[in-house]
């Protein structure tokens, strides 16, 4: 159902079947979360009361009807495959989406390490691995271009611990830290038909997270991954010692470097601090934990206010959704 400050639809451009509303309107896509996307919503609604802000809604979306928000924000696409054609349409018409739906399903963890790499950021070592197993029509003339790994040497290029983790993903799903060699075989027996990395172990005296809002606005908190989720922001403070000034000035400048490089509005990059080197341990966070009991008040009332400021401000600029290929073709504006 189209909301009240939207009109019937007007016209059609070039087959496009385009709704003409009134005020800004900012749609959320959300899963099981409530404390951030309620919270977010009466940020928006207090910062601009002429914003509309709602749940998003797609019942069988056409191809041909441009989605009727100016920004989307993204929360659950990961999980439910089906929103993310549907997001891609709406980025093809000028709707600022948070995260850019075409960059979150091409990203990865072993091009994220590349490209730290390349812009100087430390990352442990990193190695791609082929697949377990395969589809049943792919034989061993499929897999021609395939070296087989070496698995003595791997052992003694990153060392041992190491993770084993899926190239794509998170929440530490089918992630394995093996400590010998039969473990690593082992964990990457049970990998089926997903493709992994596998990434020397940093050890560490301090674990940073930064919470990165609008590529910009960042903030560095100590977290601890050893902790009960709940406890790992504020339980932080007893497990390490605080960050010194310079420290915290380095993985804010290289938080904010790589969220910059992702293009990501949204996004938890975290960092592992080993003889005062941060190394880039995660950052592909497209729907990153914000959630209050998880963040604590003063980290979860500093995202939501940033968010609420990004999300405003895109509302209110809708021509400053990023140019693609498509924008000449469609008669766009060469620039905005």
């Amino acid at each position: 159902m189209v909301a009240a400050n939207v009109a019937v639809f007007a016209d059609r451009a070039g087959g496009l079947v385009t709704p003409q509303h009134v005020r800004p309107r900012v749609g959320l896509l959300v899963g099981r979360e409530r404390s951030f996307p309620e919270a977010l919503a009466g940020e928006v609604a207090r910062r601009d009361p002429l914003v509309d802000v709602e749940l998003a809604k797609l019942e069988a979306p056409r191809a041909d009807v441009r989605p009727p928000y100016d920004v989307l924000v993204d929360r659950i696409s990961h999980e439910v495959p089906s929103y993310q054609p549907w997001l891609k349409l709406a980025a093809l018409w000028g709707t600022r989406v948070v995260n850019d739906p075409f960059w979150r399903t091409v990203d990865d963890k072993f091009l994220d390490a590349g490209l730290a790499g390349a812009l100087g950021v430390a990352v442990p070592r990193t190695v791609l691995l082929p697949n377990k197993a395969h589809a049943d029509d792919v034989t061993s003339d499929s897999l021609r271009n395939l070296a087989w790994v070496d698995w003595d040497a791997l052992v003694a290029e990153l060392g041992l611990p190491m993770y084993l983790k899926p190239h794509w993903g998170g929440g530490w799903k089918d992630v394995s830290r093996v400590t010998t060699r039969e473990e690593m075989l082992a964990a990457y027996d049970r990998s089926g038909r997903l493709t992994l990395i596998a990434q020397s172990e940093v050890t560490w005296t301090q674990y940073v997270r930064c919470l990165v809002i609008g590529q910009s606005q960042v903030r560095p908190a100590l977290w601890d991954p050893r902790l009960p989720h709940a406890q790992r922001y504020l339980g932080a403070f007893e497990s390490m010692p605080p960050l010194e000034e310079s420290l915290r000035e380095r993985v804010e400048h290289e938080a904010r470097l790589l969220c910059e490089a992702l293009g990501y509005d949204m996004n938890t990059v975290e960092f592992a601090i080993h003889d005062g080197v941060p190394y880039a341990i995660d950052f592909m966070n497209s729907a990153p934990d914000l959630d209050a009991a998880s963040l604590g008040p003063a980290h979860f009332a500093w995202v939501v206010e940033r968010m609420g400021e990004l999300v405003v401000a895109l509302a209110r600029d809708p021509d400053s959704a990023p140019l693609r290929r498509w924008d000449a073709l469609l008669g766009r504006p060469a620039t905005r």
